[in-house]
C-alpha cells in the first residue's frame, strides 16, 4: 500500500495515532511541466457527492487534467466512491476517496488506491483557492510499513483515486498537485465537515463522514 500524505500550510502533519496516513503536500515550489495560462473550462458533467453532511457539487476541468478527470468519472460511474469517507479533515482541507476507509480499521485510512494504475501529474498554474479540488498523491518519503522512498520526481506521478477540497488558499501547493475541479455548490457543507470533531491526536473524524454516492449530472443543471 502506498502512503497518502497531505501537508497543511503550517507544515507536515502525520497521523501518528491510529497509524493513519494520507497523501502528502510539499511546498518546494512549482516543478517542471506546469501548464500555464490556461483558463479552466468546465466539463459537460459535474460530479455530485452526497454525504451524511450534505451535498457537494464539483465542476470538472478536463482541459487542465484530462486523465485525472477521466479517472474520477470512471470511478464515479462504477460506484467506487460509494461508502468511502472523508477520512482526513482540518481547517485547510478535507480529503476522501480511499477504499480503505470503508472498513472498521482506521489505521489503514489514507493508504488505499483503485484497481487502476496511478495517474501522471497534470500540473497547472491554476491556484489552490477556497473550493479547489485536487488529486492526492504519494509523498517523496518512505511509505508506511517501510516501503522504499520515492524521489520527488517519482512522487509527482502517483495520483490515483483520493481527492481533496481546499477550504482556504494554499499557494505553497500551486504547481505541485493536480487541480481537476472546483466546488460550485455545498462549500458550507465542506466547512461543516472540516469542523467535525476528530479523534484526539489525529485528523480523522470521530464519526464517519460518509460519501453515500458520487454521480455525474449535467453541469448545466447548476449555477
Amino acid at each position: 500500500m502506498k502512503e497518502r500524505l497531505l501537508v497543511c500550510a503550517l507544515g507536515l502533519v502525520l497521523l501518528a495515532a491510529c497509524g493513519g496516513g494520507t497523501k502528502e503536500m510539499l511546498s518546494d515550489g512549482p516543478g517542471p511541466g506546469v501548464k500555464t495560462g490556461v483558463k479552466p473550462e468546465p466539463d459537460a458533467e459535474a460530479a455530485v457527492i452526497e454525504t451524511n453532511y450534505g451535498r457537494l457539487v464539483i465542476e470538472l476541468y478536463p482541459n487542465l487534467a484530462p486523465k485525472m478527470v477521466e479517472r474520477f468519472k470512471t470511478l464515479a460511474r462504477e460506484g467506487f466512491y460509494n461508502g468511502t469517507t472523508f477520512h482526513r479533515v482540518n481547517p485547510q482541507v478535507i480529503q476522501g476517496g480511499d477504499p480503505n476507509s470503508k472498513d472498521a480499521d482506521p489505521r489503514n485510512d489514507g493508504f488505499g488506491d483503485s484497481p487502476y494504475p496511478d495517474v501522471p501529474g497534470e500540473f497547472s498554474d491554476v491556484p489552490f483557492e477556497r473550493g479547489t479540488v485536487g488529486a492526492a498523491r504519494q509523498g517523496a518519503r518512505p511509505a508506511f510499513g517501510g516501503s522504499p522512498a520515492l524521489t520527488e520526481e517519482q512522487a509527482r506521478d502517483t495520483a490515483n483515486c483520493q481527492f481533496y477540497v481546499t477550504l482556504r488558499p494554499a499557494p505553497e501547493w500551486d504547481g505541485n498537485y493536480t487541480v481537476f475541479g472546483r466546488v460550485i455548490e455545498g462549500m458550507n457543507n465542506a466547512d461543516v465537515i472540516a469542523a467535525t470533531p476528530t479523534v484526539p491526536g489525529t485528523e480523522r473524524p470521530e464519526g464517519n463522514v460518509v460519501i453515500k454516492s458520487v454521480t455525474l449530472q449535467s453541469r448545466a443543471s447548476f449555477k
